[in-house]
């Protein structure tokens, strides 16, 4: 496991001074206030390292198989190592030069690996400890490695080149030997062309000084290592793929490209024995069959008691035009064809027995595909797969979103893992999985942990992700609320996503209440709650939302003196019914007369019964609905609470919430009608639209349709900022035209794509700077009022002072463009995120008010008081009051997570309900809704809430309820964050960030001191971006690769912990006994034939290798040192234990027979004596 240098920062540090003193003077005196909140979070608490990785790997290219220590390895495209041992046991492993890893051997039993790669290096691995390391490296520099070889218990190993030679490797001290096999001396000398490389290499079970070599051209050599000569030369017009011998030593097969298999017996090399094509048409007329495709490999095996089976892959008929990919198993006269969901990378067949002149006696066969690990039962009919214990199928499809939760209810995953159960498949074989090597570690968490990941499918996965493993849970699938199109031309005219119109975007689940709430691409949002009863869902509940705004560029202030904004107070509350939209009824046919789509959904809604097994069910549907021919912005944040009842999510329009108990809609508004008159951004009047017919891509409502010519005209009449000068109108303007050229991209990923625009653009931030010196201003002027809103609904503001507003809050927007949801200066103001919690919006509030906390892109937060009914009758039967408290605090960047902390500093856990049976009669389900109480302020201090809030350039801690500023932090000049979380350590609480230049950092809280700064990740793949997460507990996780998720902690007592906590992949096995000989055989010589290879290959024998060949790169140790290397007491016990058991039973097998030999001694003296007194008394002519 990697451990990083940290560069940890000094305890008791403080943000970077402001430049404003008036703000400076506020912080300290905020800071007086706050000394007494003693923080026990400090840096020596925290620590950056990789745990664990999940999930299948990524682009396979080998595998091998111990089939002592039952331990599989998987190597890949990207030099990685994936081993796997019983359920639970994973590791991973990285060779530094990223190259593929083209073969692995075993060293059987011995607990160490080796690896070829493709840039012709080889290495040697150490299992023997937790975190397998290599011990050597070997760098072949002439010639390119294509085949490697190690015979069973042996310690060379052949090497085959492309040039068609084989080398010799001692895997003790990984130097070369001085015995090398050269291709010309190989093949016949009269030959006039190249063999090519060497695809085979192998010796005769029978006879270990027998080598069998393959060449591509098709000629395969058995070569005499003593004598240094080719014994036997076998010739096939077709070039072959893989050889394999027979366990008696006596034929081999070989595959060829053209889908034969030909079988050889050594000592007739004329021509084959047989020649069969697996998968050819036979002529009648007895001609050759028509050429097939090549069979890639081929496993021949024994039995005892019935007949060989010969294991293939490839050589299906060419006019299979469409056919999966297949592996074929020969047994006797039966052909089974198994079908494969993936291509096939590579297969081995698993037998009872380690020895290659035994009767291999197999049992299974693991057959490793581009995507997925697939293990065949042998031993029953029909061959049935095994039920894989690993969790391989995260990417079943591609991920899309996921959220991580440490020290979740420990309730939860037994209710998850009983419902899950039922869903699972039937029709596996029977036994136990057989890779079943290694032990589990012994250390263990506390907490339970869980990961919840969202599909491009739709579908929704929830693992248990407790100590370190991974089990799936549960499965839901959201597609199901949807009607589906049978083909393409039935799809509906009305999506806006080409590809994967349910893909899952936003999650937000309750662990208390079980609540889960989902938001999918096309703009549409799903409630679930969790039931253990089945119910039949005759009409969905459905809920559309017509959210439109008629605002469209947005500017902020440059000078936020002049332009403070106000905050309200909650005064008297809206009532839904008359002053809130409701939402409008959806229909088909329900157009405009110019035939622009309009009050139309992107999805149809199924129309046929639902039944709900037990689990996840729908509890209510919500969508957004095309407005005047423009599609539905897709949603940027969402979050659901129990306690309220209430769901709230938002986009590039505005923000909508949603009663999910009385299936209403409370509030629909656009993001200019959340500030009212106190709004601090300069917005910009819509073009007007053309008609046109609507794409089927998501498109923005940023003038779209509008001509270049409209989208570049300039207003004419109002007045600019009076804090802008006529450089700044003239910078904002051609930003303005740049932006109204381009369009918003169709599906989700590329909103990622515009990240890496940012990430360039801020190199460039100081020549854009320079550039607004420099730029001409065309002949009209500006402007910047904003156009009368047609409201339709009355909402009332009452105005107070908005809270520590300075010139350098309002400065952000000169370096927006390196904000994650302010894209490139190209979008609107969007929603950015939501915080539920009870508040106390004044002072002379005794009692915290629930209250929704809205963030935006350009760094607002705003407050939305909620008046919820105190009873669970009047819940149902009253409406929620809303009233709109404007803006709290402003900051640089967008905002992305909020949260609360009491007057000690501790954080507030959010507003939840207790879960229950939501289909349980009425008198039965009746739960007291969870409230948390917060004590009122005091005369000395009367601020009893804080407020943390954090974007993506600083981070602020308000006092509650007078909305002072206390601490502020600036996280990144030159970069910006992408992932924000407040989490709970086992002593206190901090904000952990992830930047976008790869820095990993935690502030305590509420003082915001940097704890943590660690350069951990480049930002690489917008795929990070999008699955990083924080939890608690010290954890986080991203999506490493599309199959794999990487796990990590930034804990000190987790790093301390992890050695315990990881399983072990070598056990102290003994090595089966080698097959008895037999009498005969061992009398007549006929069996297997032993060779020292080391009077060969030895530096006495075969002198030195050519330095110049390969370079040594010596690791840490050799071989002894490594069999010596422990990995745990627990190890260096069984092996003692086993090694006194071998001495006992070696001393009694001793002491049986010096007793044997002691009797028959007796019994030679007594007949001896008896002979003797019989022939005493005779003569010597009488005897």
């Amino acid at each position: 496991m990697k451990k990083f240098n940290i560069r940890k920062v000094l305890d008791g540090l403080t943000a970077a001074s402001s430049s404003s003193s008036a703000a400076a003077a506020s912080l300290q005196s905020g800071n007086r206030e706050n000394d007494l909140i003693q923080e026990t979070l400090q840096s020596e608490h925290f620590q950056l390292c990789k745990t664990v990785r999940h999930g299948f790997p990524y682009q396979p290219s080998s595998m091998a198989f111990d089939p002592v220590q039952k331990i599989l390895a998987i190597g890949t495209q990207s030099g990685a190592l994936r081993l796997f041992g019983r359920a639970g046991v994973e590791c991973f492993c990285q060779h530094e030069s990223g190259s593929a890893v083209i073969q692995l051997e075993f060293l059987v039993n011995e607990g160490a690996l080796v690896s070829a790669l493709a840039d012709d290096s080889i290495h040697l691995w150490n299992l023997r400890q937790k975190l397998p390391a290599i011990l050597h490296s070997l760098k072949f520099n002439r010639e390119r490695i294509t085949f490697c070889h190690l015979p069973f218990q042996s310690k060379w190993l052949y090497v085959g080149t492309e040039r068609g030679n084989i080398h010799i490797v001692n895997v003790e001290s990984f130097t070369l030997s001085g015995y090398v096999i050269m291709w010309n001396k190989a093949i016949e000398l009269s030959s006039k062309t190249h063999p090519g490389p060497v695809v085979h290499i192998s010796d005769n079970p029978m006879d270990e000084g027998k080598l069998l070599i393959g060449f591509e051209c098709g000629i395969v050599v058995l070569w005499d290592l003593k004598s240094k000569k080719a014994d036997y030369r076998y010739s096939y017009d077709e070039a072959i793929h893989s050889v394999a011998w027979h366990h008696e030593g006596k034929q081999f097969v070989c595959s060829h490209s053209d889908g034969t298999l030909t079988t050889w017996n050594i000592r007739a090399p004329a021509k084959p024995a047989q020649i069969i094509t697996p998968h050819g048409k036979q002529p009648k007329d007895g001609k050759k069959p028509e050429p097939c495709k090549p069979i890639l490999k081929v496993e021949y095996k024994t039995t005892r008691a019935g007949d060989p089976f010969m294991i293939l892959c490839g050589g299906l008929s060419y006019d299979t035009v469409g056919r999966r990919p297949c592996l074929t198993v020969m047994h006797g006269k039966s052909t089974a064809v198994l079908e494969m969901d993936y291509p096939i990378v590579d297969f081995l067949t698993l037998c009872e027995t380690p020895y290659p002149n035994d009767f291999q006696e197999p049992y299974a066969v693991v057959v490793l595909l581009e995507k997925d690990l697939v293990l065949i039962d042998l031993a029953q009919i029909g061959y049935p797969i095994f039920e894989n214990p690993y969790p391989l199928s995260i990417h079943e499809s591609p991920v899309t979103c996921c959220e991580y939760f440490a020290d979740c209810p420990a309730e939860v995953i037994p209710a998850l893992y009983s419902e899950g159960s039922r869903q699972k498949r039937q029709g596996f074989s029977k036994k136990e999985w057989p890779i079943s090597g290694g032990n589990w570690g012994q250390g263990t968490l506390s907490f339970s942990e869980m990961i919840i990941t969202g599909h491009a499918d739709g579908s929704i996965k929830f693992w248990d992700a407790s100590a370190l493993m991974l089990q799936v849970l549960y499965k839901l699938k959201t597609a199901k609320v949807f009607e589906k199109p049978r083909s393409k031309e039935e799809k509906s005219s009305t999506e806006i996503v080409d590809e994967d119109p349910f893909a899952i975007q936003i999650l937000s689940w309750c662990p208390e209440s079980r609540v889960l709430c989902v938001a999918g691409v096309s703009a549409h949002v799903i409630v679930y709650r969790f039931s253990k009863q089945e119910v039949t869902t005759e009409v969905v509940q459905l809920l559309e939302v017509r959210m439109q705004c008629e605002l469209n560029e947005v500017e902020s202030p440059e000078c936020g003196g002049e332009q403070a904004s106000a905050v309200s107070t909650p005064g008297t509350s809206s009532s839904p019914q008359t002053s809130l939209p409701q939402s409008h009824p959806s229909s088909s046919s329900n157009n405009s007369s110019d035939g622009l789509r309009d009050n139309v959904p992107c999805l149809k809604v199924r129309s046929s019964p639902l039944k709900q097994s037990p689990g996840y069910q729908v509890e209510l549907l919500i969508q957004l609905v095309w407005v005047s021919g423009e599609p539905p912005q897709q949603i940027t944040s969402l979050t659901v609470n129990s306690a309220y009842g209430l769901v709230a999510f938002g986009s590039g329009n505005g923000l909508a919430v949603v009663d999910y108990l009385q299936k209403t809609l409370l509030v629909n508004v656009s993001n200019a009608e959340l500030y009212g008159s106190t709004d601090p951004h300069h917005r910009q009047p819509h073009s007007p639209r053309k008609t046109r017919q609507p794409s089927a891509g998501l498109c923005d409502g940023n003038d779209a349709s509008a001509t270049p010519e409209e989208r570049c005209k300039s207003p004419t009449s109002g007045s600019g900022s009076p804090c802008n000068s006529d450089e700044d109108s003239k910078q904002t303007f051609i930003d303005k035209v740049k932006s109204k050229s381009r369009r918003i991209s169709k599906t989700v990923a590329n909103d990622f794509a515009k990240i890496s625009r940012k990430i360039n653009m801020i190199a460039d931030h100081k020549d854009e700077r320079r550039l607004q010196r420099h730029c001409s201003l065309p002949g009209k002027k500006q402007q910047s009022s904003v156009k009368e809103m047609k409201k339709q609904r009355t909402v009332s503001f009452r105005e107070t002072s908005f809270c520590d507003l300075n010139a350098r809050d309002n400065s952000f927007s000169r370096s927006r463009s390196s904000s994650v949801a302010s894209i490139d200066r190209e979008s609107r103001e969007v929603i950015s995120s939501f915080y539920f919690c009870d508040w106390l919006s004044k002072k002379s509030e005794t009692v915290a008010v629930p209250s929704l906390w809205v963030g935006t892109s350009l760094g607002s937060m705003l407050a939305i008081a909620l008046t919820v009914p105190s009873t669970p009758e009047q819940r149902m039967q009253q409406p929620v009051g809303v009233s709109f408290c404007g803006p709290v605090v402003r900051l640089k960047g967008g905002i992305l997570r909020m949260a609360q902390l009491d007057a000690s500093g501790i954080l507030l856990p959010h507003v939840y309900e207790s879960w229950y049976e939501p289909n349980a009669p009425e008198e039965e389900r009746e739960q007291p809704r969870r409230h948390r109480l917060t004590s009122p302020p005091s005369q000395e201090n009367p601020d009893c809430q804080y407020a943390v809030v954090c974007s993506e350039k600083q981070a602020k801690v308000v006092a509650l309820p007078s909305q002072n500023c206390v601490y502020e932090h600036n996280i990144t000049e030159t970069s910006f964050v992408l992932r924000a979380d407040v989490v709970t350590m086992t002593t206190g609480v901090a904000i952990a960030c992830f930047c976008a230049n790869g820095h990993i950092m935690t502030l305590s809280l509420p003082s915001l001191r940097p704890l943590l700064d660690v350069n951990y990740l480049p930002l690489t793949d917008m795929r990070i971006a999008r699955t990083f997460c924080f939890s608690n507990q010290g954890q986080a996780l991203y999506l490493t690769s599309p199959t794999e998720i990487q796990r990590i902690t930034y804990s000190q007592e987790t790093y301390d912990n992890l050695q315990e906590m990881l399983g072990e992949l070598f056990t102290p096995v003994e090595t089966p006994e080698a097959p008895n000989r037999g009498f005969f055989k061992g009398l007549f010589g006929g069996g297997a034939q032993s060779l020292d290879r080391e009077d060969l290959f030895g530096e006495v024998a075969a002198g030195k290798a050519s330095r110049s060949l390969a370079q040594h790169i010596p690791g840490p140790g050799g071989m002894e040192g490594m069999k010596g290397a422990a990995s745990g007491v627990v190890g260096e016990l069984a092996r003692a234990r086993i090694a006194l058991d071998e001495r006992g039973q070696k001393l009694g097998e001793l002491e049986e027979r010096t007793a044997a030999m002691m009797a028959s001694a007796d019994s030679f003296s007594k007949h001896a004596h008896d002979i003797m007194l019989k022939c005493k008394d005779k003569k010597w002519y009488q005897l």
